[in-house]
């Protein structure tokens, strides 16, 4: 394996990890504190992360925005090793702990220490799997305890406003209303939305073709809408906004090439303001309100997770607690007696 040649298995099995104490933890820490441990763990141009994130690009076929969440929170872990000046393989159950501390005097909420945990975990996973180290430091590591909180969505009345919004006698308008209607239709991630090409998109099956995490394909159903407004925008808009022939991509920006997920991002918020939405728009919130709305008129929970493309039913059951809290709402709203 080409993380294994990096890694330079043929040597013997590095020591088992010293579990040596930490400093304390509000002294010398803290990342940057004390340069000296080496090259090795100064940055994630570390040999060890580096064999780590091709096996998981490579092997794994991970997506670049997971690989960049990976290398952010790997170079945290690097850098907060400088202090106690010990190397991956030297690392115990002491220095992961030290570590987590120093996120949250740093201001990190559990969720985002939470996502550290999982880097680590991943990482020191692969290195025990190359034979580098011989136990895993993260193994008996807790992860921070998590408030369940509920993703917010958007009313039909919501949509419907939203989805008026596009200006159909502009190129650019018939491009976004193409691309909030599939959005919505869909259920698609933005950096899949954005990714798309014309053939992903069959009229006649009435379905669009796309590529999850981990490269991953999936077949959507679409609805009359959204297939009428992408026939729309290639009818009369794309060809405006393409400057050069052979570009593959579905939508373009005013300079001809694929726009990207943030100029998506900025366009989406603006019609959200444009709606009077005051919940501030992202795409995932669109994501959150296609799955909502198919629960509440119907749609069982392993359909939706195939739709969104959930690689575990449990990360799709978060619907039916919003399910619940929509029908309490109700429940107290209209009953007499409530």
């Amino acid at each position: 394996m080409r993380a294994q040649q990096r890694l330079n298995p043929s040597r013997p099995p590095l020591p088992p990890s010293r579990g040596k104490a930490t400093a304390d933890p509000g002294a010398s820490t803290e990342p940057g504190r004390n340069p000296g441990s080496g090259p090795s763990v100064r940055s994630a141009s570390a040999p060890e992360i580096q064999a780590f994130l091709e096996f998981e690009r490579v092997e794994k076929g991970l997506a670049d925005n997971s690989i960049s969440s990976y290398r952010r929170d790997l170079a945290d872990f690097a850098g907060y090793l400088q202090g106690p000046g010990c190397t991956f393989p030297e690392v115990g159950k002491d220095e992961i702990r030290g570590f987590m501390a120093s996120l949250y005097r740093r201001g990190l909420n559990a969720r985002s220490v939470a996502r550290h945990l999982v880097s680590l975990r991943n990482f020191y996973r692969f290195l025990l799997k190359d034979r580098a180290i011989r136990a895993d430091p993260t193994a008996e590591i807790d992860a921070p305890k998590l408030d369940q909180t509920l993703p917010k969505y958007l009313t039909t009345e919501e949509v419907d406003v939203l989805l008026n919004q596009p200006d159909p006698s502009r190129p650019a308008g018939l491009r976004d209303k193409a691309m909030l209607e599939l959005l919505y239709a869909t259920g698609l991630r933005v950096s899949e939305l954005v990714r798309l090409s014309a053939a992903d998109v069959d009229s006649n099956l009435g379905v669009v073709r796309c590529l999850g995490k981990g490269n991953k394909e999936r077949l959507v159903p679409v609805g009359k809408s959204a297939l009428h407004a992408v026939e729309l925008y290639l009818r009369n808009g794309r060809g405006h906004l393409a400057k050069k022939p052979g570009v593959p991509y579905l939508f373009l920006n005013h300079r001809g090439g694929p726009l990207s997920r943030v100029g998506f991002w900025k366009i989406l918020a603006a019609y959200g303001r444009r709606a009077g939405i005051a919940t501030p728009l992202t795409p995932h919130l669109v994501r959150h309100s296609f799955a909502t709305h198919l629960l509440e008129r119907g749609a069982d929970l392993r359909s939706i997770q195939l739709m969104l493309g959930h690689s575990d039913i449990s990360t799709t059951q978060i619907y039916t607690h919003v399910l619940k809290e929509r029908l309490k709402q109700v429940y107290h709203t209209h009953h007499p007696r409530a």
